[in-house]
């Protein structure tokens, strides 16, 4: 086959208001292309409230009862009590709210964590929670060394199962979840860089919390996150929660004159919200499963898109000292390629400017695949990267 026959993945043609084959988007582990399918989604959601008004409640809630149902799938957990919320803050808040940092004032994470969590844990501490920072590198030892710090006192453990940096997946968190237990803290698991091109196990995980969204790989946009709630927190009253947490009160009445909570994962949910979202992520789920893009098939891709770049990346032979990558086995790695250099910034701005669209996140330049995407545009994407190094 040419490669003008091959210009052109055949999934594209349900891309086309992204424009996908015109354009190298190899930003997808920040924000996949929509199919084009996602707009009946927000066109439903428009029409019911014109039909329903103040009504449209009951179809929004059916909406968000089918995402809840298709993180269930990505989780491979189909009873899981999920809290929606906006984005992965509002529900790590929520979390934090409800957990007792009084008699246990001290929380566990890594250097390596999303921006949302880093950042809300550096005020933590400003106000005298103290929080240990386990360094994420060497990745292969990173649970055996925070499960090491896992103590009385320890409230919480955070970490990713996949890093937003490096792209590295953290293996042996089941055993972090045992340490936990023993010592009575929680375990919470970031997923989002997993849902959707790392097929996730929930073995070993029953009493861990799980955060993520649709809003990368999964292609649902904005808006659309959840937090597993683990069964022995069914009855925890966080704090910080809005009224749509009273629905179905009636099953904290023996709590008189307490605030009321409804049972399960509407315990922690939110209060007024747009359900444009919600009605754009059940579309695209379904779109998915029409496709179907599974777990493992998306891994499938993922894995052979991420090993052509690199394998393009290594042909290119550039200086390790102006940039580098960690020669391990892709399966080693989640969705995207990680390329190190100081200055990375510097080149995913070059590259913007010759249409080829990455990101950086320090010193870490990233490619991100997609499975819309032809072998011929990564090419071109790497292609480009050899004129901007050199």
């Amino acid at each position: 086959m040419g490669r003008a026959e091959q210009a052109v993945n055949p999934l594209a043609a349900h891309y086309r208001r992204f424009r996908v084959a015109e354009r190298l988007l190899l930003s997808a582990h920040s924000h996949q292309a929509w199919p084009d399918v996602a707009l009946e989604g927000q066109l439903e959601a428009f029409e019911d409230a014109a039909l329903e008004v103040d009504a449209k409640w009951e179809r929004a809630f059916a909406k968000a009862d089918e995402v809840r149902a298709a993180f269930r799938g990505w989780l491979g957990d189909p009873a899981a009590e999920l809290a929606l919320g906006a984005n992965t803050h509002e529900l790590v808040i929520r979390l934090l709210s409800a957990l007792d940092l009084r008699s246990r004032p001290r929380l566990v994470t890594t250097d390596g964590e999303f921006h949302t969590l880093r950042r809300q844990l550096a005020r933590l501490a400003e106000v005298g929670i103290e929080v240990v920072r386990v360094a994420a590198s060497p990745v292969e030892s990173l649970a055996a060394r925070l499960a090491a710090e896992v103590d009385d006192r320890t409230c919480a453990v955070f970490v990713s199962k996949v890093l937003f940096e490096t792209s590295r997946i953290v293996y042996d968190v089941q055993a972090l979840a045992e340490r936990c237990a023993a010592r009575g803290a929680e375990l919470v698991v970031d997923a989002y860089h997993a849902l959707g091109v790392v097929p996730f196990s929930m073995d070993g995980l029953d009493e861990a919390w799980i955060v993520g969204g649709g809003y990368k790989y999964l292609q649902f946009g904005e808006g659309n996150c959840f937090l597993r709630i683990p069964p022995h927190a069914a009855e925890l009253r966080p704090v910080v929660t809005g009224w749509f947490a009273e629905f179905g009160a009636i099953a904290d009445a023996r709590r008189p004159g307490e605030v009321a909570y409804a049972a399960g994962a509407d315990r922690f949910a939110g209060a007024t919200y747009d359900p444009t979202s919600h009605y754009r992520a059940a579309r695209v789920a379904a779109f998915f499963s029409q496709q179907k893009l599974t777990a493992t098939r998306l891994r499938e891709i993922s894995l052979r898109q991420t090993t052509r770049l690199a394998d393009r990346f290594d042909a290119l032979d550039l200086p390790p000292s102006l940039i580098s990558r960690e020669q391990l086995p892709r399966e080693a790695f989640g969705g995207f390629l990680a390329l190190r250099s100081p200055r990375a910034g510097e080149f995913c701005a070059e590259l913007e400017k010759r249409g080829v669209r990455t990101d950086s996140r320090g010193e870490y330049l990233r490619f991100g695949p997609a499975p819309y995407l032809a072998d011929t545009q990564l090419d071109d994407a790497m292609a480009a990267l050899g004129e901007v190094c050199r």
